[in-house]
């Protein structure tokens, strides 16, 4: 490495297997180093209906072994839909690589998350396999309904939800964050500090406008996704959530509201960072 490349090297994170978190229903699990012990979920899902879904798709970073695991899971051919919760990097990611493996796949996105889009030519969705959807509709994949709603919290404007009636599963995109410490996938198996912790931290991060909102209307918000009734739910960064974990994720939320933000980690972090992988105390991938 020549003094002018830059420092990325990260370490090694879990080889992360698909897991089933409801009938016909898949996590797909990517995970990435945060940090001495700790991981970052970055979750799609497979959705295995009559007519087949695919629940976001992922970061390029994990491309290979992202198509390996949703091709394990259902014949790319069979895919019908794709629902893209939002344009970020992470949740857009491998879409161009599945839908070239997906010929009868459409994309359900909405008309803010295309236009974004269209500004990275490698990245732009294309309009002619595309249905637009709001927030409150809903879509048929064959044997169950698939609704859109708004998350309790996002970090942007396109985001949407989605419930499926059938089995009570939510995709929650970006809310819900926290930490793991390895292959470990569900809320109730993790280190209860690690978990309050870094969701306080993740869910601050990725919403910061959570201090400038009215508790009552946001409240009321969060009361109207509550009240879909899910009984398991997923996320893209977040471990699976059941039982008591649904609602304590719920009310943690809810109580961010008005809330100074939590800090993120600084300058003083990213120093000490760069002097272990110059130092070689960080393991390389």
């Amino acid at each position: 490495m020549s003094t002018n490349d830059p420092v990325t090297t990260q370490p090694a994170a879990p080889t992360a297997e698909p897991q089933r978190i409801a009938p016909d229903t898949w996590l797909v699990p990517n995970l990435v180093p945060s940090g001495p012990g700790q991981f970052l979920f970055v979750n799609t899902m497979v959705i295995l209906a009559e007519e087949p879904v695919v629940v976001d798709t992922g970061a390029p970073l994990h491309r290979e072994q992202w198509l390996d695991a949703v091709t394990s899971l259902v014949d790319p051919e069979d895919v019908r839909w794709v629902f893209l919760s939002h344009d970020d990097g992470d949740h857009i990611g491998n879409m161009a690589a599945l839908l070239d493996r997906a010929p009868n796949a459409t994309v359900v996105a909405n008309f803010f998350s295309a236009e974004r889009a269209s500004l990275e030519p490698d990245r732009a969705l294309p309009l002619d396999r595309m249905v637009w959807l709001e927030e409150g509709s809903s879509f048929d994949a064959g044997d169950r309904r698939l609704h859109l709603m708004r998350p309790p919290i996002f970090d942007g404007p396109t985001t949407r939800g989605l419930y499926d009636e059938r089995t009570g599963v939510m995709w929650a995109a970006d809310s819900f964050g926290a930490f793991t410490t390895g292959a470990v996938y569900d809320a109730a198996d993790l280190p209860p500090d690690l978990y309050d912790e870094s969701f306080r931290l993740i869910n601050s991060l990725v919403s910061p406008w959570h201090q400038w909102l009215d508790a009552g209307v946001y409240g009321r918000h969060v009361d109207r996704v509550e009240a879909l009734g899910a009984t398991t739910i997923a996320s893209g960064h977040g471990p699976v959530l059941r039982g008591p974990f649904i609602a304590g994720a719920f009310d943690r939320v809810r109580a961010m509201a008005g809330q100074p933000i939590v800090p993120p980690p600084g300058q003083e972090v990213l120093d000490e960072l760069v002097a272990q992988l110059l130092a070689g105390t960080v393991p390389a991938t």
